[in-house]
């Protein structure tokens, strides 16, 4: 508590630490900068805003109805709840899981409390449901009890398993926002690959994602899915040569394209960026797979100019796309990929429209476009090497496409 951004003396008599940050804790995973989640005895709304005001940072209200806000202030984010209940057993005891119904008031030598069993579930590795009722209550809890399992390396317990399987299509009374925040978590954590594929597996996409064929067609693209999420594993990106950096962004990444289309994505309001993102990863991959691992991975393309465009498009997210393909991709194109200077994997135009426009007298145009986009091409392949060399080709091209 000495390294929270607001002091404990701060907040009001009755507070306690709860769920995420107490489990973390006495797991020994706890970060620099975890998220903490406090119960208070008052209206939260209120407590945030004045603490705000006293310390610094900003509130932002999560649920007025419920009096929850969450104050971030200096990289840390901290998260008031108003006690729910009587007393704050009672409060606990509506929580999702039993890992997570456990608390730790503020004062120093205050102790945790525990009226679910939270404690042998930690012990035993068991993610379990606090109540059905609960699980009902906030069906995102029924997707957030896979991504645990997967984040912890627990498993869940056989009736948890059961009522989230009973209860999957529930999860579409949940805004589409905090499915996504859900899947964006569970695809960043160590067993997110085969999470997904659980997560998959149950329906709890099925709200979401383009309608399967009917039949066993649906049985056998559920499968196939199911397949190429648990194929993405860390100890894969490995040996695919991913550096510890590059597997932070490129895993994660890889398996929310695998998971849904760039239109299912749009549905869970992801942003343009990622719906893009996913949406070029899928069209990509189903170009360049069927190369097998006898192709040469170097020579896929039809085109020089399709080449050119591939890495453009994929220019920061080729990593990503290299998880989704056969391995000798990864070993022709990554050391490329790595090189920012190498000109086909990160194409540029060897002269800029500007200069282009002052030295040649052009006028912005689309011909000025197809001028910059032939240059690039020239110079990714090779044939260009400087500024003169590229003003020469601009004016045999202009001279060739002139009427």
């Amino acid at each position: 508590m000495e390294r929270w951004p607001v002091p404990a003396a701060a907040f009001p008599a009755g507070t306690a630490l709860v769920g995420g940050a107490v489990r973390d804790g006495l797991l020994g995973r706890l970060g620099e900068r975890p998220d903490l989640d406090l119960v208070v005895p008052v209206e939260a709304i209120a407590l945030g805003e004045r603490l705000s005001r006293e310390h610094g940072g900003r509130c932002v209200v999560l649920d007025q109805e419920r009096s929850i806000a969450r104050l971030v202030i200096r990289g840390w984010s901290v998260d008031l709840a108003r006690q729910a209940g009587a007393d704050l057993a009672t409060d606990l005891l509506r929580r999702d899981f039993r890992l997570n119904a456990l608390a730790l008031p503020l004062p120093a030598g205050s102790e945790l409390l525990d009226p679910s069993g939270g404690l042998a579930d930690l012990a035993a590795g068991l993610i379990r449901a606090v109540s059905e009722q609960n699980l009902l209550d906030d069906p995102l809890r029924l997707l957030r009890g896979e991504r645990l399992a997967a984040e912890l390396g627990f498993r869940l317990d056989a009736t948890s398993d059961t009522w989230i399987r009973c209860h999957s299509r529930r999860i579409d009374q949940v805004a589409p926002e905090r499915v996504r925040v859900e899947l964006e978590k569970l695809a960043a954590c160590a067993g997110g690959g085969e999470g997904l594929a659980r997560v998959q597996a149950i329906g709890l996409l099925d709200a979401w994602r383009r309608p399967a064929p009917v039949g066993e067609g649906a049985a056998a693209v559920k499968a196939a899915g199911g397949e190429a999420l648990r194929q993405l594993t860390p100890a894969a990106a490995e040996a695919w040569g991913l550096n510890e950096d590059e597997v932070l962004t490129a895993l994660p990444l890889a398996r929310l394209a695998t998971l849904l289309d760039a239109a299912s994505w749009g549905r869970l309001h992801a942003s343009r960026a990622l719906q893009r993102r996913c949406g070029l990863l899928r069209s990509w991959r189903a170009q360049l797979q069927g190369a097998g691992e006898t192709w040469d991975a170097a020579k896929p393309f039809a085109t020089e100019r399709e080449q050119v465009h591939f890495h453009r498009e994929l220019e920061h997210d080729l990593p990503a796309l290299l998880l989704m393909l056969p391995l000798p991709f990864a070993r022709e194109w990554l050391p490329r990929w790595r090189e920012p200077g190498d000109p086909l994997f990160h194409p540029r135009p060897p002269l800029d429209g500007m200069e282009l426009q002052e030295r040649l007298g052009l006028a912005p145009s689309r011909r000025l476009g197809e001028l910059l986009a032939h240059l690039t091409i020239e110079r990714a392949f090779g044939r260009l090497e400087s500024s003169e060399e590229a003003l020469g080709e601009a004016r045999r091209w202009l001279k060739g496409q002139a009427p």
